[in-house]
């Protein structure tokens, strides 16, 4: 939309001023109005006019998508909620711009006592801008200029936020501040400002203009150890040129950057290939694998067979050690048996610690009472349907027990948790020793442990990993769940705590873990895992208009309907994809495993001991596993019967 010396780039309605400060606004305390960018002369201007009536369609405007890609505001319409309020920000700001009465009205926008609230800002004059937490009901937008003075707060009922930010991001360079990555840092596109600026906030101990000359060539390299996120929606203004970009410039050797790292940018994905999966690994093919001396032989050609086909059913009691670090891929027979023989004793003298306290003296023992209570309580609710595990007096009831109070002492920080029981089940269930389920859920706990963690620092960063994939994947898809309070990925949480064990069925998860114990095609396929089920639900979340209660329980019901060969098949469909995107953000590469972290993501372990409780425990380093101490008897010893073949693929 054009008129006399200015055009009109952007324009949103439903876009609120809270006028007043308390948590209840009344109705004439809340101005509805059009925010606006403009082109006028040589300046772009941030323009919000008041309306007589909200629901006066007529009298709003609306700009389509222009020829120079240019973002419509009206694909992120979001339906009108009850207000939502943080107490720093959510109300307006007692400082307000002088209104700049040279900028266009119309229709509604005419002189009345609200018209007083009109204001228009140079983008030149921005200083930086605040977005609302996420989960409030709905998004707001704090401005502050250079002079240190805030513009009202701008409530967006009908949701816009994110389309007024890449607008602007045409315009502007936006980064989040490193102390808080909802305060977006707002920088010129001029490299002599956006150079001055980088001096004052000391971001960088370089030259700052050598920064400005590498930052524009290779945004995310430069950026990633400067700025704990770089909110990207401004992907052309910083796309490296292709003669000259330099794609893999080191990070600073002193700088640390950030773990929730993130840039949020439309990267360009090719078509998804299309994978087969192929049969599972036989036995034959096992033992065609078998070198002298019972070594293995081209292991790597076997961890893929495993990870496109998974296992026969028969394979996995032997195979299952292997892949879960029990016994080494490069040992001989002789090698392993003495292993064995090794933890056999090592098991039961950790066993007898616990069996050897008499009931006077756990009641003075909180902790592990509180262990043995917590984990009778979940054995008796784990996998109760499966034939393997039901009946009253199930002798598989009494090994899990056994097995998780022995893992207590094994792992005095961590403990039990719940969850960890659904973790242990599939794999006695495979195994049927107790010995050998032991050190197989030992491993196991080595790839998981930081899930059970206190802090849940591997969890929140788990999911941030996740929703980094799917915003690369499916942008639409995010933008649709962060519209519904959905954007945490919380309905994940289930699904990476325990890998899938509640949602596919229970003969379904042995082939899901398998493959994912291969370690290919890289550390976190499990994150692609959770992409691929979210890919396959999307028309069904984003077609029905679902709420952030109806996502969840949308959810919920998936389980025991996946199947798991299509999810992997996809899973590996979207690897393929990413990993052909020439430009895929180092940060992605780093999930994927096609690149080194810059630091460890996981949290160093506290100093001092943390108290510990039944339920939460910190984490800690795992306790050395060999020793050659003598032997001690345990009566208790039960070896399950092998069970028959077929029951595997019953």
């Amino acid at each position: 939309m054009e008129g006399a010396g200015y055009r009109v780039v952007f324009e949103k309605g439903g876009v609120y001023l809270h006028t007043s400060a308390k948590k209840y606004q009344d109705p004439d305390s809340l101005i509805a109005g059009v925010i606006r960018v403009m082109e006028k002369d040589n300046d772009v201007l941030l323009h919000w006019a008041p309306v007589e009536e909200a629901g006066d369609s007529t009298q709003i405007l609306f700009s389509k998508k222009d020829s120079s890609g240019g973002d419509s505001c009206t694909s992120e319409e979001e339906p009108t909620f009850d207000p939502g309020y943080e107490p720093d920000w959510a109300v307006i700001s007692t400082v307000r711009a002088q209104p700049r009465h040279s900028e266009p009205t119309r229709g509604a926008e005419s002189s009345s006592p609200r018209a007083s609230w009109a204001f228009s800002v140079s983008l030149g004059e921005l200083k930086s801008i605040r977005r609302s937490k996420p989960g409030l009901s709905w998004a707001y937008l704090v401005l502050v200029t250079q002079a240190g003075g805030s513009l009202p707060a701008l409530h967006f009922h009908r949701g816009g936020t994110r389309a007024l930010l890449r607008v602007l991001s045409r315009y502007l360079l936006l980064a989040s501040s490193p102390q808080d990555s909802r305060l977006y840092l707002v920088f010129p596109h001029d490299s002599s400002a956006l150079s001055n600026s980088f001096y004052h906030l000391q971001l960088f101990d370089q030259d700052s203009s050598n920064v400005v000359s590498r930052f524009l060539q290779d945004p995310y390299s430069t950026t990633f150890s400067s700025f704990s996120r770089v909110t990207n929606f401004f992907r052309g203004a910083l796309q490296p040129h292709p003669e000259g970009a330099s794609p893999d410039l080191p990070l600073p050797p002193d700088d640390e950057p950030e773990p929730g790292f993130e840039v949020i940018s439309c990267v360009e994905l090719g078509p998804r290939p299309a994978v087969e999966r192929t049969p599972p690994v036989t036995e034959e093919e096992w033992a065609r694998h078998m070198g002298p001396e019972g070594r293995l032989q081209q292991v790597s050609e076997l961890k893929s067979r495993i990870f496109s086909g998974g296992l026969s059913p028969g394979l996995r009691r032997e195979a299952w050690k292997f892949l879960l670090g029990y016994l080494s891929w490069e040992g001989s027979a002789e090698e392993h048996k003495a292993h064995m023989r090794r933890k056999t004793d090592e098991y039961f003298r950790m066993k007898l610690q616990w069996k050897s306290v008499s009931p006077e003296q756990e009641r003075r023992n909180s902790l592990l009472h509180g262990y043995r209570s917590l984990i009778e309580r979940d054995v008796s609710r784990t996998d109760r349907t499966n034939k393997f595990y039901e009946g009253p007096e199930n002798p598989g009831l009494g090994l899990l027990n056994d097995i998780l109070l022995t893992y207590c002492m094994y792992h005095f920080d961590l403990g039990y948790v719940q969850g960890m029981s659904d973790l242990l089940s599939p794999i006695l269930y495979v195994i049927q020793n107790e010995v050998d389920a032991f050190w197989c859920f030992c491993g196991f706990m080595e790839l998981v442990q930081g899930n059970f963690e206190e802090s849940q620092e591997t969890m929140k960063r788990q999911l941030g990993q996740l929703l980094l994939l799917l915003r690369v994947l499916d942008p639409p898809l995010c933008d649709f769940l962060d519209s519904q309070d959905s954007g945490s990925l919380c309905f994940c949480f289930r699904w990476l705590l325990i890998w899938f064990k509640r949602e596919f069925p229970f003969l379904d998860v042995l082939r899901l873990w398998e493959v994912l114990w291969t370690g290919l095609p890289g550390p976190n396929l499990h994150l692609l895992v959770a992409c691929a089920i979210l890919d396959m639900e999307r028309d069904a979340l984003m077609l029905s208009g679902f709420g952030s209660n109806e996502i969840l329980k949308h959810i919920n019901e998936l389980t025991m309907k996946l199947s798991v060969e299509d999810v992997l098949t996809r899973a590996e469909a979207l690897y393929r994809q990413l990993t052909a995107c020439p430009e895929l953000p180092h940060n992605v590469q780093e999930v994927l495993g096609l690149a080194p972290p810059a630091e460890p993501h996981s949290p160093s372990p506290p100093a001092s001991p943390l108290p510990l409780s039944p339920t939460r425990a910190p984490l800690a380093p795992p306790l050395p596993a060999d020793t050659d101490t003598a032997p001690q008897p345990d009566s208790s010893l039960e070896i399950l019967p092998e069970e028959e073949e077929d029951r595997a693929d019953s």
